[in-house]
């Protein structure tokens, strides 16, 4: 295989593992943590918060929990070796408690449609890196609570 074939196969590749793991956690966040290597870890930029190893499936348990309906709108994939960049949306509803660095914020019952970047290395066939960076500001003024957040938070 040439080397055009080779780039080829590894961004289908590529592009296979990440929409999947997208699909997981939508479908299935109790199996997210599979597709992690074994010292994989989930940045959570806005929240300033790494996962790694187990904490990986706690923080998906998390989110499925406080954002049952959560989908992502994948828009544009890019491929440089093995990272992947996504651009994308998060939508759902904030239905369940999401614990946070201040508190715990109680479900507002609110929609939201938030824009976000994704930054994935993947290591023989699993993630190895994901760097989430979705625009929390938007977030939390679409869930209402952005003008007087430390009154929303439970402590």
């Amino acid at each position: 295989m040439n080397d055009n074939n080779t780039q080829e196969a590894t961004m289908a590749s590529n592009e296979e593992i990440i929409r999947n793991l997208y699909a997981v956690a939508e479908k299935e966040p109790k199996r997210f943590r599979s597709l992690f290597t074994e010292n994989g870890y989930w940045w959570d930029v806005p929240a300033g918060v790494k996962y790694r190893g187990d904490e990986v499936a706690r923080a998906a348990d998390i989110y499925s929990a406080a954002f049952p309906d959560m989908h992502r709108e994948l828009s544009h994939l890019y491929f440089d070796g093995d990272v992947v960049v996504v651009e994308l949306s998060l939508n759902g509803t904030h239905r369940g408690d999401l614990p946070m660095g201040l508190g715990t914020l109680a479900a507002t019952g609110k929609e939201f449609h938030v824009p976000c970047i994704d930054v994935f290395r993947v290591e023989d066939g699993k993630v190895s890196a994901f760097d989430c960076h979705y625009a929390g500001t938007i977030m939390l003024a679409q869930l209402g609570v952005l003008g007087n957040l430390e009154a929303s938070l439970k402590r």
